[in-house]
């Protein structure tokens, strides 16, 4: 049985065997005194002694929890798994290699009890290079104007949410840097906070150049779940009916071509060597695809709803 408690933290970890220790006493000192709370450490398939580390720390420690995958997965699967898991009325997340400041929960749950339902820091003065802030501001510009969020920083790592957000998106992919757009999306209102930001201390960014490519690439994914996750037919019919009409406007020119001159031989001869005929027979047929298509995507997403099952693949450690 899950019992409620205050907090649950969800940490992703990926190769940060330096820092665990210290953030881990860094979390323990600003909370244990306030709040009844979990750390949910999430190994994403580290090739270092990071998971080692981990258990070493919750041996005899029931507040602390650890989820293991076999190997790497990325971001967004190791905060949804966490997501499933924690108990928490709040649930905050942060990056594991001390750039992000436990002292800033506080900040987070203040802000959450004026009643947002998330509230995201903004990294006002950022310590990274020029080759991570600069794409970061041009993302969040975008991503500001497409989502209509006034927020500045969509991904910092440090977040905090009520319990019945993140029940209620499911992340994959890319998709962790575009929570507070997800969130959005299913009508729960979104805050921000500054908080501090501090220099990596310990082992090597993650960040590399291909991010900024699937970032675009995660981008089109979100304005396509945000306007026709629930009716992908309503995106797949509007190409097909377009197709389908084009297509049939042709081939009902070529018939009254062919009925109009009634020269049966010649007539067929003409319209089969014309690759116009081909063309609108192409186009009746992509269009039927199409809606197809969503009538498929329609049956997964009515499916889904009544199945929805978590991914549970992984080792889980010092839970109940």
């Amino acid at each position: 049985m899950k019992h409620i408690i205050d907090i649950s933290i969800i940490i992703p970890v990926f190769n940060e065997e330096d820092s665990i220790v210290e953030l881990n006493n860094q979390i323990i000192s600003s909370i244990s005194e306030k709040y009844s709370f979990e750390i949910i450490y999430v190994n994403d398939g580290s090739t270092d002694t990071s998971k080692n580390i981990i258990e070493s720390i919750l041996e005899n420690n029931p507040h602390i929890k650890l989820i293991s995958f076999y190997e790497n997965r990325g971001k967004s699967e190791a905060l949804n798994v966490g997501f499933k898991k924690a108990t928490g009325n709040i649930i905050i997340t942060l990056d594991s290699d001390l750039q992000d400041d436990p002292q800033e929960f506080d900040k987070l749950i203040n802000k959450i009890n004026t009643g947002f339902d998330m509230v995201s820091g903004w990294k006002k003065d950022r310590k990274d290079p020029i080759s991570k802030t600069l794409p970061s501001k041009i993302f969040n510009f975008v991503l500001k104007i497409i989502t209509n969020i006034k927020i500045h920083d969509f991904n910092c790592g440090i977040k905090a949410y009520k319990s019945h957000v993140i029940k209620s998106i499911n992340i994959y992919g890319g998709l962790h840097r575009f929570i507070p757009a997800l969130a959005k999306h299913n009508g729960f209102s979104v805050g921000e906070v500054p908080v501090n930001h501090r220099e990596r201390k310990y082992g090597v960014s993650k960040y590399g150049s291909s991010r900024i490519f699937h970032g675009f690439f995660d981008l089109i994914t979100v304005l396509f779940l945000k306007r026709y996750f629930n009716r992908p037919l309503h995106l797949f019919g509007k190409f097909g009916l377009v197709f389908s009409f084009i297509g049939f406007i042709i081939n009902i020119y070529l018939s009254y071509k062919w009925i109009l001159f009634n020269y049966f031989s010649e007539g067929l001869k003409y319209s089969i060597n014309r690759p116009l005929l081909f063309l609108g027979i192409l186009l009746l047929l992509v269009g039927i695809q199409f809606i197809s298509i969503g009538l498929i995507g329609e049956l997964i997403v009515y499916f889904n709803r009544k199945n929805n099952s978590a991914l549970e693949d992984g080792e889980y450690i010092n839970f109940e």
